[in-house]
């Protein structure tokens, strides 16, 4: 077994074994996103020069350098010009072969991870190959997950509104707002933390073949559940930064471009991956513990008879 693999890890671990796992096979994982999500951007790619998007945008109107990059920045706010139905058309399937293919894609990265942890040798196309076996579970259980997803936002959101309203009519606009926030701040960490216990079952879908694994993730992530959410937070801020500073930098030189949007979706594979590396190290370091504190109950176990 791969060494980092052996031990239990603290939050700041899971972070630097991410970090290095991205780092040194970067090259397999990032080939993995590119069989999938290539063919995918370049579909895209396609779809805006198709509507009318110009592959390389000339710098906005405005007589000085500042309000030709302004200008550019706000045509940038999107990579699809919505005006047109064949661009929203191109947007639906866009959209829809992403939902397909990007979940085989995060399989396929987490085969190799577990490979690497066996110390096992093991090929691109291999770890393709095993993320298919699995396509339909993942698939299924991906939808009843969304569909969990919607419940547990949406029901929130309606008492938070309906409860600030009532409030509000009643006794005092402020005091309606105020209790709104508080409800909305609360609701948020709570679904947040739910989110967090379910999220793994994609995992056990994936490397365990239980289906649809929510019973086994729930399990899984016991008394882990504060540290799991805040290791997300960390790896959401990463990838909005680097999303934000991309789409910033390129945006001002490019605005609303063919070229803006490939060079965002090749951003979008980075943090994608970091992002997909890191729900692995955090899956299989909740395994090592699960694994632990089982070995240590059949020894009380043991010990007891």
């Amino acid at each position: 077994m791969e060494s980092k693999f052996k031990k239990q890890k603290a939050f700041g671990e899971i972070l630097d074994h991410t970090f290095s796992l991205s780092k040194n096979r970067f090259k397999e994982f990032f080939m993995i996103l590119i069989v999938f999500m290539g063919p995918v951007y370049l579909l895209q790619a396609i779809i805006q020069m198709a509507t009318g998007t110009s592959f390389f945008r000339d710098t906005g109107t405005g007589g000085q350098w500042y309000e030709q990059i302004l200008t550019n920045l706000d045509s940038s706010a999107g990579s699809f010009d919505s005006s047109s139905l064949g661009a929203d058309i191109g947007l639906i399937v866009v959209g829809l072969v992403s939902f397909l293919l990007f979940p085989v894609a995060e399989a396929a990265i987490l085969f190799a991870i577990k490979h690497i942890k066996n110390e096992e040798e093991y090929s691109v196309s291999s770890v393709i190959k095993e993320a298919f076996l699995r396509f339909w579970p993942m698939l299924g259980s991906s939808i009843l997950f969304g569909i969990i997803l919607v419940g547990i936002i949406l029901i929130p959101i309606l008492i938070v509104a309906f409860s600030g309203a009532t409030l509000a009519a009643a006794v005092h606009p402020v005091l309606g707002i105020l209790v709104g926030i508080l409800l909305f701040i609360g609701f948020a960490v709570g679904v947040g933390l739910l989110i967090t216990r379910w999220s793994f079952y994609f995992g056990s879908v994936v490397l365990d073949k239980v289906t649809p694994g929510f019973a086994r993730s729930w399990r899984l992530s016991r008394k882990r559940t504060w540290v799991l959410f805040g290791l997300y937070i960390v790896f959401y801020l990463i990838v909005s930064i680097i999303s934000f500073a991309v789409q910033l930098t390129f945006g001002a030189l490019l605005g609303d471009s063919v070229l803006l949007g490939l060079i965002s979706n090749l951003a979008s594979l980075f943090t994608t991956m970091i992002f997909s590396v890191g729900y692995g190290v955090m899956y299989l370091d909740l395994k090592t513990r699960n694994d632990a504190e089982d070995l240590k109950e059949l020894i009380e176990d043991y010990q007891s008879i």
